[in-house]
């Protein structure tokens, strides 16, 4: 006979079953994005568009690979900044990453407008409107990368313009607005603002051509921008200048010029001036060592040097200047003599590398090649070995193509580095077949082949090879993660009297390279079916050990659903991305594809844990903060779409988080 408990003792059963269940639950990761998050968790801000020096990683781990498969939409702010194009105006491309400071998230749209909003529901706090030209008479697209906040140490709290967010417009103007209210500080330049076209050499009859898209870099009391310049159009194209002004006032504290020497005059004796060679990407500031990298990128003409013969020092670099006088501490060129338009195309990315015991302030390099150049970062010296290999020769009546280029060892490209007929690929037999006659026919003898009459490939494409997004890099467990394109394009040289009969094929560019005797003809390979003629997969997601330089995995990423709606393709194939990784909680969180999807990886393994359909496409980089101590932490992604990847456009702010205890999501401006 089974004896029966008092009702005191199953209470008391029951009571200690209770504690156990609650000490035990928030232990779990599965359970504890469930439960209100505990008590006291410090805030995390993300003070940068690119974190914390360039290294997309955030500390915060709420969100972690047991508990992503949670994760859903918080809020939704719409900006109201879209365009699609037409009627003279220029279509949008969302592409910044915002910035969370001091409980605010300040983000900025395609058409430079400066958002101030409640970071935990999206709410708008304030706005700013440069009122830029939205016109497409020079460029068909506008876009900007981010926006930049300082904070004066000789300002008390609360005093007007003590934060400041500096605001580099597309059609490139500099504001100082204060962070508090989205008011111009009339201190600085011509109360709060600078034109950044003014005594730029050769930019008359040219303003249209010279733009800003990258965050300014904040380096003490320095605010310091570089510019992007249509360098396919003339020769002699406008100044790639570096400049320096002071974050209170405004004044020009220092200027570099990326391109004064040229070399020798060529034999025909026609030499313009060197133009471009600008910073387009991001800049990157290391304040404690008072230097601000600068990646750099060709010189004009792309593809016709032989009016800027020798290497074109300083273009296709990465330039350590100091940060408070603009003087080059060291540099080193990844490209010599660029023919390819192979910019340097992300920010640097900081961090320090451990090393037989010692501590390296280390800094690495991206590029359109595929490669990744380790330095150190106070000297320049290469940490992992390069070689110098020969590159083929031009055919061209003047062209001196470099004889090397430079090549890392370690880690090994991350892209192929050639292109034959028998690496043709086909969706069918007659694809296939095109696509191999296609490659037989123009020259293809590997990376570094120069741009010809016949037509040439370039294999990585000018599209990358890695781009604008960046790279993210974990010290915990040594990895440094990037996503890469892979893409073929055919680089042909017009003369300038055949330009009228030129046919182009989707997507194709013909700029004409005045007043140089060929225009230039770019266009990805494409097999008849609108595929690329290169095998997949298109786009991967790879992992590197920076301590052996060696690949620890590599993914395919992203689809095609965004181009060929309603039909299934393999996820093997991947696709081309435009936006860049971020790491928090032992995840990987990306998007940038063209399926409008952002997705989350085990960053220990690469192994796809969660990911959800964004309202547009997300050619953009995400972030991670919270708030407030004790707050959520949220990942937020800006989702508009890219016009030339034909991925939906949009306006949304869109931010995740583990739910609520009550399981309510709040949604602002949907």
């Amino acid at each position: 006979m089974k004896k029966k408990l008092r009702p005191s003792v199953v209470f008391v059963l029951l009571a200690a079953g209770l504690v156990a269940w609650l000490v035990w639950l928030p232990s779990d990761p599965e359970y504890a994005g469930w439960r209100s998050d505990p008590p006291n968790q410090p805030v995390q801000e993300w003070p940068t568009a690119d974190g914390f020096t360039g290294n997309h990683r955030s500390e915060l781990r709420d969100i972690t690979p047991d508990n992503v498969r949670h994760l859903e939409v918080a809020w939704i702010h719409r900006t109201g900044d879209v365009s699609q194009g037409g009627d003279g105006e220029a279509s949008t491309a969302f592409q910044s990453t915002p910035v969370m400071v001091d409980g605010v998230l300040h983000v900025v749209t395609p058409f430079s407008r400066a958002l101030a909003l409640d970071p935990e529901t999206g709410e708008e706090l304030w706005s700013f409107d440069p009122h830029m030209d939205r016109s497409d008479s020079i460029q068909g697209k506008v876009t900007t990368r981010g926006h930049s906040v300082w904070t004066d140490s000789l300002a008390s709290p609360g005093e007007e313009c003590a934060q400041r967010v500096f605001l580099a417009t597309f059609d490139a103007q500099l504001f100082s607005l204060d962070a508090l209210s989205g008011r111009p500080c009339e201190a600085f330049g011509d109360q709060g603002w600078l034109d950044l076209g003014a005594d730029v050499a050769r930019i008359e009859g040219r303003r249209g051509q010279y733009k800003q898209t990258a965050p300014p870099a904040i380096l003490r009391d320095v605010v310091v921008v570089g510019s992007s310049i249509l360098d396919n159009r003339v020769a002699d194209a406008t100044s790639g200048v570096v400049r320096g002004f002071d974050v209170r006032t405004g004044v020009l504290l220092w200027s570099w010029e990326p391109l004064l020497e040229m070399g020798d005059t060529p034999g025909n004796g026609t030499q313009l001036p060197p133009g471009a060679g600008n910073a387009w990407a991001t800049l990157t500031a290391d304040e404690q060592n008072n230097l601000v990298f600068v990646p750099t990128g060709s010189p004009s003409p792309d593809h016709y040097g032989v009016w800027r013969p020798g290497d074109n020092r300083y273009a296709n670099s990465l330039v350590a200047l100091r940060g408070t006088t603009g003087e080059v501490v060291w540099h080193y060129q990844m490209v010599h003599h660029d023919l390819w338009d192979y910019d340097m195309p992300s920010p640097p990315l900081l961090f320090t590398l451990r090393r037989d015991g010692v501590e390296i302030p280390a800094v690495v390099q991206s590029t359109k090649m595929g490669y990744l150049f380790f330095f150190h970062r106070l000297t320049g010296e290469l940490l992992f070995p390069v070689e110098e290999r020969p590159a083929p020769a031009s055919d061209v009546p003047g062209e001196e193509a470099w004889p090397t280029q430079p090549v890392p060892v370690l880690p090994a490209p991350l892209h192929a580095q050639a292109l034959t007929p028998e690496d043709a690929w086909g969706l069918t037999p007659l694809d296939r077949r095109s696509c191999r006659r296609r490659i037989e026919a123009l020259r293809s003898e590997g990376i570094f082949t120069p741009p010809s009459l016949q037509g040439s490939i370039a294999f990585p494409s000018f599209f990358g090879g890695m781009e604008w997004g960046g790279m993210a890099y974990d010290p915990s467990s040594g990895l440094l993660v990037t996503n890469t394109n892979r893409a073929a394009a055919v680089l042909t040289l017009v003369p300038s009297e055949q330009t009228s009969e030129v046919t182009l094929s989707r997507g194709g560019l013909l700029d004409m390279q005045t007043p140089t005797p060929y225009a230039i003809k770019r266009e990805l390979l494409w097999s008849p079916i609108g595929l690329p003629c290169i095998k997949p997969p298109w786009g991967l997601l790879h992992a590197i050990d920076v301590r052996s330089g060696q690949l620890r995995w590599e993914i395919p990423l992203g689809g095609l659903s965004d181009l060929v709606k309603g039909l299934p393709t393999p996820t093997s194939w991947g696709s081309a991305s435009l936006g860049g990784p971020l790491i928090a909680g032992g995840l990987v969180f990306i998007a940038g594809t063209l399926d409008s999807r952002i997705r989350a990886f085990d960053l220990a393994t690469g192994e796809l844990l969660w990911s959800d359909k964004l309202p547009a496409g997300g050619q953009a980089t995400p972030l991670t903060y919270r708030a407030r101590n004790g707050g959520r932490q949220y990942v937020v992604i800006n989702a508009g779409g890219h016009s030339d990847l034909q991925t939906r456009l949009g306006d949304y702010v869109v931010a995740y988080a583990l739910p609520v205890d009550s399981g309510e999501v709040v949604r602002s401006r949907e």
